[in-house]
């Protein structure tokens, strides 16, 4: 079973469990895959899928930080528990230490030649939806400081 037929099946049960938050999310997920997959004028891989579901974890990370900074816990709380039923179609989160090892590795093969850019795009490349750009960036900035 695919990933949007995994989202699809989730949605009717949310439906019939009446599970207001969980179906309102999963709504956003398949609007947010249907119009990705209108952009890309094709029906989208499991790949391409992860790539945007990411896409709407990220933008809960980034609402989760900026209601925090303003004070708003209520808003955070929704948010987190959005973020929480994204994160539950996406693959297990690669841990620092082993984002760590693979940039360490990227690094010794790129030799002297240490451009963030091309660094950052080995390592992406590695890891694929399985880290967070964010820790991926701050790891190679550490890495490179050394």
């Amino acid at each position: 079973m695919g990933l949007q037929d995994q989202i699809d099946n989730d949605l009717k049960q949310a439906l019939k469990g009446q599970k207001e938050l969980e179906l309102s999310v999963l709504r956003m997920v398949k609007t947010a895959l249907k119009n990705a997959e209108i952009a890309a004028k094709k029906t989208l891989t499991d790949d391409e899928a992860l790539k945007v579901l990411s896409s709407q974890a990220k933008q809960r990370k980034d609402s989760i930080d900026q209601f925090q900074k303003a004070g708003r816990d209520d808003l955070v709380k929704k948010e987190e528990a959005e973020l929480g039923i994204i994160q539950a179609y996406l693959p297990e989160q690669m841990s620092e230490e082993d984002i760590r090892k693979i940039v360490k590795g990227k690094i010794d093969e790129a030799g002297g030649d240490l451009n963030f850019g091309k660094i950052m795009g080995m390592v992406m490349g590695a890891v694929g939806q399985k880290a967070d750009g964010q820790m991926v960036r701050k790891i190679v900035q550490e890495e490179m400081d050394k």
